[in-house]
């Protein structure tokens, strides 16, 4: 038994019988960011231990029969640490990089010392080697390795379109104009590119790229940039930031998206305090509901749209009307009661 960590008190339940305990210790303690080194002579049982062992393989010295001991464990969570650590002998990063879990194999794509060629058949083998997920299919229909192997490839897929990689950040310029994107986006990260490359990655086809660049150069990144990364933004995973949360745009600008063809470009309309009534009427009456929540809670919405959208087929938009300082008193009495306060 060791302590957590100087100063702590807590101890690693690493040499306790209970499986959950022991896993749990090396779950908290031997993955959290960042990583502490555990003591020399813990290593070997924690390694030796098929429950502690993948949260061990980082902090081991890392020599030619354990590494190949490693490559050949059945538990995926031990290849994928093994695939990842800076000793790893170059016979065994190419035998990883075919490796059956798609997440083991993604470890090897990240490492600097892949060689391209393999780096490329992994990304070919992520992204078009499995098919994606049929959420909606009855998951009785596939066996269970069949399910397993869907399963995987889908979140390896998704962590490749987020991988970011510090060693691509800290001399970005030979991958602006790599193949992947998870490499461009990493390039885009530096703050110290030159302007025609910043000018490049903004331009980038890939949202992501785009983003991540406009938000390292801050400075260069005038209206009409703002709005084009705005418009073109196309986000990985469902979220609510959006580039205009980080790059406000000019009230005229903001006033002229009000009448967009795109629904998403005109919530962004109520943002102007000093919007023309005109124009607030107008997006009180929108066809799309996010549009008409954004507004109701707009100062400008004259009392009258802002009542009739208590009533609006939305329940989203009826609620945040409702909480619009701006109601008649004698609505907001209404309200009280028919709420029974």
């Amino acid at each position: 038994m060791v302590d957590d960590g100087p100063g702590t008190g807590a101890p690693i339940a690493a040499d306790r019988p209970d499986d959950s305990v022991r896993a749990g210790a090396c779950a908290t303690y031997f993955r959290r960011l960042p990583h502490p080194v555990p003591p020399a002579d813990l290593v070997p049982d924690l390694l030796a231990d098929p429950v502690t062992r993948a949260g061990a393989v980082r902090h081991c010295r890392l020599d030619t029969a354990t590494a190949h001991q490693l490559a050949e464990d059945p538990n995926d969570e031990v290849r994928e640490e093994l695939a990842e650590h800076p000793d790893l002998p170059p016979a065994l990063r190419d035998k990883l990089a075919q490796d059956p879990n798609l997440r083991v194999a993604l470890r090897v794509f990240a490492r600097q010392d892949t060689p391209e060629p393999i780096r490329a058949a992994i990304h070919v083998q992520i992204v078009s080697d499995v098919p994606a997920l049929d959420w909606l299919a009855d998951p009785q229909e596939l066996d269970d390795d069949e399910l397993d192997r869907q399963i995987t490839g889908e979140i390896a897929r998704a962590e490749l379109r987020t991988l970011r990689l510090p060693w691509v950040t800290a001399d970005p310029e030979p991958y602006v104009d790599s193949p992947y994107v998870c490499f461009r986006a990493s390039a885009a990260m530096s703050d110290h590119l030159p302007p025609p490359l910043v000018a490049q990655l903004l331009d980038d086809e890939e949202s992501s790229v785009r983003t991540t660049m406009a938000l390292h150069a801050r400075d260069r990144i005038d209206p009409d940039t703002a709005e084009r990364i705005e418009r073109t933004y196309r986000p990985d995973k469902m979220i609510r930031w959006r580039p205009a949360d980080d790059f406000s745009l000019p009230a005229d600008v903001l006033r002229r998206l009000a009448t967009d063809p795109d629904p998403r470009m005109r919530q962004l309309a109520p943002r102007d305090p000093d919007l023309p009534v005109e124009l607030a009427r107008r997006l009180a009456a929108d066809p799309d509901h996010m549009v008409r929540r954004t507004i109701a809670p707009h100062p400008r919405l004259p009392a009258e749209d802002l009542t009739r959208l208590l009533s609006d087929p939305s329940e989203s938009v009826a609620a945040t009307a409702a909480a619009n300082p701006s109601l008649p008193t004698t609505v907001m009495h209404q309200l009280l009661a028919l709420a029974g306060l």
